[in-house]
């Protein structure tokens, strides 16, 4: 029916069963549609579901018949995710999912959460959990979910846990109900990718400025692992006309084993996606770890700076240096060589890899750029300036060839 909004709840049955139908029963009083997907697997469940535990199994690749011969409750947790996964995105692809909720331990967060990360931004997510107190990195990731703590375990129906339901429903409800001021936002201005460190600040906010009067919005990624993470989904997602990868440091840390890795997808969405992108070696001069004395014991003969109380940056060596030119340069040869350029700064990769800074390194720089050049395709152009990465005529030198190319890319 045109006009109808879906919330999907997600739960097992069997255990939160009482706690589902709460919620179910607030949103429904709300004028919203709902829709409950219930992943349990073993118990009885206590409400019959829109889409039943059975079709969660086969479409995580698994009878629930086999799951319960098994009796491997790690094993179902995840057939039932993968399952519910796929069930939410083609509910989302149908019309029928406008926001999704769900409630649960360990294992109802873990289910959950990733059948929300599956789906795109914007579209509110709440997660009701016993863990939402703590380390909620693995059920997060890199997208908007609210995750909110539920106080008492979801083991019954009481005065605290409803408290928190009902204001989960009404949160989850209010989203729903006027999404509308959500989807007026977009498409409003075109987007700009860039990457960010505190070391790279000035580069960036130059650049920044520069786009901006141009016309376009810029959404800065703060290159901590997970900033590089968002970053690369928003362009795989299509969202992004053009990347300013001023900030590469994910790189060193992928490779030599610091804190903050973007992992091995780093610096290819662009390439895969066909958007221009111009790329430069921001912050590869460190490597990051937590407080000093977390860093691992074979790299306390290095040179260490200690950045606070809990950050510590490590130096990059000659060799690491070596190997991060090659790996740049092998990532971006996938690339198309008519929407890329690279720019290196000659007189230093961060504010602290300048003269007289302590990461000062002119032959570690030197190298990094030198094997770069050699390994990087021919036809992918290259611009060396005399200048730090943070001076404003780098800055703008890189937005100024970003415009370039995004105004050449349109006009194809």
């Amino acid at each position: 029916m045109a006009g109808e909004k879906w919330v999907v709840l997600i739960a097992t049955l069997d255990t939160k069963g009482p706690e589902c139908q709460f919620v179910k029963e607030i949103i429904e009083e709300k004028g919203l549609k709902a829709m409950v997907i219930d992943a349990g697997v073993k118990g009885d469940p206590y409400f019959k579901a829109d889409i039943g535990r059975d079709e969660v199994a086969k479409k995580g690749g698994e009878d629930l018949a086999s799951l319960l011969a098994k009796d491997d409750r790690g094993h179902a947790i995840t057939v039932m995710s993968q399952g519910a996964e796929k069930v939410v995105k083609e509910l989302y692809s149908q019309g029928k999912l406008n926001g999704i909720i769900s409630m649960g331990g360990s294992a109802g967060t873990t289910i959950g959460t990733t059948a929300m990360r599956a789906l795109p931004y914007a579209i509110p997510k709440v997660m009701v959990s016993t863990l939402a107190s703590g380390d909620t990195k693995p059920f997060v990731g890199t997208k908007d979910i609210m995750m909110l703590n539920s106080v008492v375990d979801v083991a019954g129906l009481n005065k605290i846990l409803k408290s928190i339901l009902t204001n989960a429903a009404l949160a989850i409800t209010g989203m729903v109900a006027d999404d509308e001021k959500v989807k007026n936002i977009a498409g409003q201005k075109p987007l700009i990718a860039a990457s960010m460190f505190g070391v790279t600040t000035p580069c960036v906010e130059e650049a920044k400025k520069h786009l901006e009067e141009k016309g376009f919005e810029v959404l800065v990624f703060h290159a901590t692992g997970i900033g590089g993470r968002t970053m690369e989904e928003l362009i795989s997602e299509g969202h992004i006309v053009g990347v300013l990868d001023i900030t590469t440091t994910e790189l060193a840390d992928e490779l030599v084993g610091g804190v903050l890795s973007a992992g091995q997808d780093r610096l290819t969405a662009a390439a895969k996606a066909g958007i221009p992108q111009v790329v430069s070696t921001g912050a590869l001069d460190m490597v990051n770890f937590g407080p000093y004395d977390t860093v691992p014991n074979e790299f306390l003969d290095r040179k260490l700076y200690k950045h606070n109380e809990n950050v510590t940056l490590m130096r990059t060596n000659k060799e690491e240096n070596r190997l991060l030119g090659n790996i740049l340069a092998q990532k971006l040869n996938h690339s198309v060589p008519e929407k890329t350029e690279v720019f290196l700064p000659l007189k230093g990769v961060s504010l602290i890899d300048a003269e007289g800074q302590p990461f000062y390194g002119p032959e570690e720089d030197k190298i990094l750029f030198a094997e770069l050049k050699e390994n990087l395709k021919s036809d992918i152009p290259v611009q060396q300036i005399s200048a730090n990465i943070n001076d404003k005529e780098f800055a703008r030198k890189m937005a100024e060839r970003l415009l370039e190319l995004i105004a050449k890319n349109e006009g194809e």
